[in-house]
């Protein structure tokens, strides 16, 4: 049975945002508001995972997380900090909801006849053109 995708209400207390300046637009703006949103998540820690959500979160996103386990995600696109906080909240949904998806088992097939023998067809088309390159023995 596939494991439920964590709902971001359920876990919103552990998240911890952070703000700087960001490297975005703004012109003038950007020196002095602290638009670029920084979203932390003890996923190791983390109260409202069970053990199974834990290891799929830390095998699936190990790329995305720090030495000790904490998935760290960062916005800056807008000039405003409420929506690159929304924005980051939104990718941290679709993560999630990525790392949650079960694959579906591939399936073994075999080559069908027509398609042996139109490849042994061409290699052989393939070969007379080259036999055709070839300078005559004399």
């Amino acid at each position: 049975m596939p494991e439920s995708v964590p709902h971001i209400e359920d876990i919103k207390d552990e998240l911890q945002f952070t703000t700087s300046r960001s490297s975005g637009p703004g012109g003038q703006n950007v020196n002095k508001v602290n638009s670029k949103v920084i979203l932390r998540w003890d996923v190791a820690n983390s109260l409202h995972l069970n053990e199974k959500q834990k290891d799929i979160i830390l095998n699936k996103l190990k790329s995305r997380l720090t030495k000790e386990q904490v998935l760290v995600l960062q916005e800056q696109e807008s000039r405003s900090q409420l929506v690159n906080k929304e924005e980051v909240i939104i990718k941290l949904k679709d993560l999630l909801k990525k790392a949650f998806v079960v694959k579906k088992k591939r399936k073994p097939t075999k080559p069908t006849k027509t398609s042996i023998q139109k490849r042994v067809k061409e290699k052989k088309l393939k070969g007379e053109k080259k036999q055709w390159r070839q300078k005559p023995d004399h």
